[in-house]
């Protein structure tokens, strides 16, 4: 059996970027590529997804590698591109090098690998567990390339805990009337300006990173003489626990609705249909991931725990099952600029040490 190289599976992936639900290539690249290893591989899951799976003779549990698929969309010179701005290509490199030096090494329980398809439109994960794929996963490992401005090249996290995160648009309706007589209408712009500064003015746990930012703001625009009656502004928002989203939600939604109401208008908030979840991490199994990183790479590159503010559709897993024991690490590669920007480039001798910890923390719970 031939064992694969992250760096060469890097450099194919990496020539063609798609978007959430739309890769095709992609998955059919890493479905193929699990079958002539020799896994039972499951395409279209939930979309594009893909699931290989092995088992071993001995009871034991199932245990899941996840990486992500998709690129992301950008504008440049007039042209569209998609481009792997964030490394979901440096990912799904590791874990398809990782299953491919696992094959005929399991000896208990279930080896899954999963291919994960849209991520950066943020519900690739719902998709995945509506098609009743993780239902019985017992361990979930995770990971994702760092920027260099996290953890220096070479090293290991052993947990990146994303912060809760979603956008909420407040709809601000009031009553038009002619600009020379103001006191006839509700101008809804102001009551949208009053309620910026308002959320500004919100204050929960200091202890617990939070923001809730303006991001967009509409009004007006019938013409230069006309009170306006609708205003629009969405903010985004994110906490690093899920129980102070719900707080700094009912909060947000109470400022709107009252300073609204006191200057005559009215204001609804409307929320997707769901929200990115904080983090739930499983600490014993991150503890397990730090002393993994300490035999892989040495105590010297273990990184510290992460916080981080930004989303990951990860975490919906262990959201909607408790019972899952999930861990999600930080490979440090030496991104820069940073993830998202279409510049964005690393190291990728630093992959093999994604892989190495995925082939060593799988064969401590499946050896």
């Amino acid at each position: 059996m031939t064992v694969l190289n992250a760096k060469d599976i890097y450099q194919d992936l990496h020539q063609i970027p798609e978007v959430g639900f739309q890769e095709f290539k992609t998955s059919a690249y890493l479905a193929d590529a699990l079958e002539k290893i020799g896994y039972k591989v499951t395409r279209n899951v939930g979309g594009t997804g893909v699931i290989g799976e092995i088992k071993g003779s001995e009871p034991g549990p199932v245990l899941m590698l996840r990486a992500d698929m998709d690129a992301l969309p950008f504008v440049i010179n007039g042209e569209h591109r998609n481009i792997h701005a964030c490394g979901h290509d440096a990912h799904c490199s590791m874990v398809l090098a990782a299953a491919s030096e696992l094959y005929g090494k399991i000896k208990r329980g279930t080896l899954r690998i999963l291919f994960q398809q849209g991520e950066e439109v943020l519900n690739g994960a719902l998709s995945v567990i509506k098609a009743g794929a993780i239902e019985d996963v017992d361990i979930m490992l995770g990971l994702h390339i760092r920027p260099i401005q996290d953890i220096p090249y070479g090293t290991l996290s052993p947990a990146v805990k994303h912060a809760s995160s979603t956008f909420a648009k407040i709809v601000v309706k009031g009553q038009n009337c002619h600009g020379s007589r103001p006191h006839l209408g509700v101008n809804a712009i102001e009551a949208a300006v009053a309620i910026i500064t308002s959320v500004a003015a919100i204050k929960i746990n200091p202890n617990v990173a939070w923001s809730c930012k303006p991001t967009i703001i509409r009004g007006g625009g019938v013409a230069t003489n006309i009170i306006p009656d609708i205003a629009e502004v969405t903010f985004d928002i994110r906490s690093q626990t899920n129980e102070d989203m719900t707080l700094l939600l009912d909060k947000v939604r109470c400022v709107a609705e009252n300073v609204a109401a006191a200057y005559g208008a009215s204001a609804e908030v409307i929320l997707p249909d769901s929200i990115i979840p904080a983090a739930t991490l499983d600490e014993e199994l991150t503890a397990e991931a730090a002393e993994c990183i300490k035999e892989v790479v040495g105590e010297d590159k273990l990184a510290p725990e992460l916080n981080n503010p930004g989303g990951e559709d990860f975490h919906y897993y262990a959201k909607t099952y408790p019972k899952l024991k999930a861990a999600y690490i930080g490979v440090g590669v030496g991104a820069e600029p940073g993830l998202h920007d279409p510049n964005m480039h690393f190291n990728t001798d630093g992959l093999q040490n994604g892989v190495d910890f995925l082939v060593k923390m799988t064969l401590k719970k499946l050896g």
